[in-house]
């Protein structure tokens, strides 16, 4: 029996290339689809749930980005505001939003953003609120192909405080903290639960580690906002995350403070 060092999940050699890129798949795509190579804009979010993509196509405010060169999804170009965003659809869970956060790094984007669904971990967050999370328990799979085994990994991207003012004009709680990435929301327990909230995590969700450990091995720049609209607790309704134009505010909000974190690093 190995022990838990020797299991495949940390016998990885993180310094060797990959022989499977994202550069190489889009080219495929790209030929295949006979596309033109064209590069993103600049800030791209990826939205866990799919239901504000739908509502913003439905009213026509988000638009198809014929050039995006992917198999799996489908990418709409918003006016946030008067700047144009990036926004792909159904992200869910750490795997998923890091193959396409490849691509998207790949194809120029400078600001990746996972607008994700979350529940709430400490007793004191109302319900609902923003979490903007500044780290991660890497309680899944993903990261450890691009980090080293650790308990957990700060977002490697300082634009949480750009995204606490610009989502605090919003009308939600906003906290800034820790969150616990899991692949497996259907077991999270309740000593699991109380065991996190002794040790300081806000919210669980499915990508924030997996994103931060792509982000710090390829010096991407990635953010985790999360939208915290259930509990286990809860007696009240749950997954109420307000309406699809609070979602439509949220979006503009990030992108304003994208925008201003790549003005202060001089790329915007």
């Amino acid at each position: 029996m190995p022990s838990p060092t020797q299991l495949p999940l940390f016998e990885h050699d993180l310094a060797a290339p990959s022989e499977f890129t994202a550069i190489s798949l889009m080219e495929s795509v790209r030929i295949l689809r006979n596309m033109p190579e064209e590069q993103v804009p600049p800030i791209c979010l990826l939205e866990f749930d799919g239901d504000l993509t739908d509502w913003l196509v439905r009213h026509d405010l988000a638009k198809s980005f014929p050039s995006w060169p992917c198999f799996h999804t489908t990418m709409y170009s918003v006016d946030a505001g008067g700047a144009t965003c990036g926004l792909v659809a159904r992200t869910i869970g750490g795997p998923y939003a890091v193959l396409i956060a490849e691509q998207l790094f790949a194809a120029g984007a400078r600001l990746i953003v996972g607008l994700t669904s979350a529940g709430r971990v400490a007793p004191s967050l109302p319900l609902p609120c923003i979490v903007v999370a500044s780290a991660a328990v890497r309680d899944e799979g993903t990261s450890y192909h691009y980090l080293p085994p650790a308990e957990r990994v700060e977002c490697p991207t300082a634009v949480g405080s750009f995204l606490v003012s610009e989502l605090q004009g919003l009308n939600f709680v906003v906290r800034e903290g820790l969150v616990w990435t899991t692949d497996a929301p259907y077991r999270e327990t309740a000593t699991q639960l109380r065991h996190w909230a002794d040790q300081g995590v806000l919210a669980v969700e499915m990508q924030a580690a997996s994103l931060f450990a792509f982000a710090a091995a390829r010096a991407a720049n990635i953010a985790v906002v999360a939208r915290v609209s259930n509990a286990a607790d809860h007696q009240g309704d749950q997954f109420d995350t307000g309406t699809h134009q609070d979602g439509l505010r949220m979006v503009e909000a990030i992108v304003r403070a994208g925008e201003r974190f790549l003005r202060a690093r001089g790329t915007a």
